[in-house]
């Protein structure tokens, strides 16, 4: 076979990121060249996200971009946007091949039947059934990285009111644990210090196939993994922080005290009109049980803003929470309306101003925060895994709590735990020396 050159281009979330390494790595096999770096390329595969309107937006153009980059080449959408709205991408852009969230693992065999017969039109969109498997994609190779993202579950069942992802990504399902355990043992040998366990909705893992304590019990074991430093959690539902799940995972040797616990609002009533499944007091239990078990734990979370029929007092509602909280960094988002949710046909959608208002009172708020959570840290020594160097002698890294921090070091320490003198906070960084 010619050897046809193959970029991508990733929206979205974390699960997004591995599969799109997954894929790439399968096409290696299968004898393309693959470019990282989005040179000019033969073939242009775009992992596209539905999560909104502007996201769907986003993956359209993107796939029209690979074609003015080169009329002659192949085109390939693939992902969420792809499986909630096959038919448009299929009218709107001038994709060649388009495939669902489904089969990403047959993208190889697709592009081959592709260029063999390039009149054919090739569409891999296939509904979602009752029960479905999991459908195994897994990475072994370093690409000049430090963590590695590893998909252990997919789909979501929980149908929050704004959220579309359980109509495009279908119900949950958990990957084979001993599947789970070989890829990280690969990626272990391979070079990798850290994995990230990331899915669609990972505390749902294991309950699809009626096994208790599964996510536990697997960390427990990767745990075990010769080489590996450090263990990290995805996204979580706040309902899977119980005191037992808290007690175990503190115990072992290389998971981090870092939660990204979702929390959307801190307004019980528009909590409720988001489906969400829990209270602001039970929320504020679950962080409690984190510290108390780990004390250091970096807390992060998600809060959307101008949900429908959000009042100005709901809205000061989530500030006052916030600040009880503490959280060490938020990701705030302005509502957006999602068609085909719930919450799409909802009275009391909020003006456009008053959510870049509310966005920004809470960006401000969330910043200050992180400096005083920061601060804190300030005279400590910590353990930081070094990703990237940023000058001369001047490299970057993560401690476990989550904590990003600048270090000066006069040899090359990438790819290394290292113990940091946390001298001051700048910016949004911890800066300190590393001591040899």
């Amino acid at each position: 076979m010619e050897k046809y050159t193959v970029s991508f281009t990733t929206l979205g979330c974390k699960v997004n990121q591995f599969e799109t390494e997954a894929m790439a790595e399968l096409l290696e096999n299968e004898g393309f060249e693959v470019l990282y770096h989005g040179e000019k390329s033969d073939i242009y595969v775009i992992n596209t996200c539905a999560v909104t309107n502007e996201s769907e937006r986003k993956s359209r153009q993107f796939i029209n971009k690979a074609r003015r980059s080169n009329p002659k080449a192949l085109i390939v959408a693939v992902g969420c946007s792809v499986q909630l709205n096959g038919e448009k991408i299929n009218k709107e852009t001038s994709a060649d091949i388009i495939i669902g969230t489904k089969h990403k693992g047959s993208i190889g065999r697709l592009i081959k039947e592709k260029l063999k017969h390039m009149e054919m039109h090739t569409k891999s969109i296939e509904k979602f059934q009752g029960k479905e498997d999991f459908e195994e994609l897994k990475i072994s190779a370093v690409h000049d990285r430090t963590r590695a993202n590893i998909k252990i579950q997919d789909g979501c069942s929980q149908f929050c009111s704004y959220c579309i992802i359980p109509y495009v990504r279908g119900p949950i399902r958990s990957r084979n644990h001993n599947e789970i355990l070989e890829e990280i043992k690969n990626v272990a040998v391979n070079g990798y210090k850290e994995v990230v366990l990331n899915g669609i909705h990972i505390s749902s893992y294991g309950k699809d196939i009626h096994c208790k304590d599964a996510l536990i019990r697997l960390i427990e074991d990767i745990d075990k993994i010769d080489g590996l430093e450090r263990i990290r959690l995805g996204s979580l539902e706040p309902k899977l922080i119980t005191e037992d799940f808290i007690s175990r995972y503190s115990k072992l040797n290389k998971t981090c005290d870092h939660f990204h616990l979702s929390l959307q609002s801190g307004s019980d009533s528009v909590l409720k009109r988001m489906n969400r499944k829990y209270t602001t007091a039970e929320y504020k239990n679950y962080v409690e049980i984190i510290r108390k078990f780990m004390p250091k734990a970096g807390i992060t979370t998600d809060i959307i803003v101008g949900f429908p029929k959000e009042t100005d007092e709901e809205f000061n509602e989530t500030l006052e929470f916030v600040k009880i909280i503490r959280f060490l960094r938020l990701h705030v988002f302005k509502y957006s309306v999602r068609e085909g949710t719930k919450a799409a046909e909802m009275d009391g959608q909020v003006d456009g101003s008053v959510k870049a208002v509310r966005s920004k009172l809470l960006i401000d708020l969330g910043n200050s925060l992180s400096t005083e959570v920061m601060k804190q840290f300030v005279g400590m020594n910590m353990p930081v895994l070094i990703e990237t160097q940023k000058k001369e002698n001047i490299f970057e890294g993560y401690t476990t709590n989550y904590l990003k921090v600048l270090v000066k070091s006069d040899i090359n320490i990438k790819n290394k735990v290292v113990n940091v003198h946390i001298k001051n906070v700048k910016s949004d960084y911890l800066c300190g020396d590393n001591i040899q």
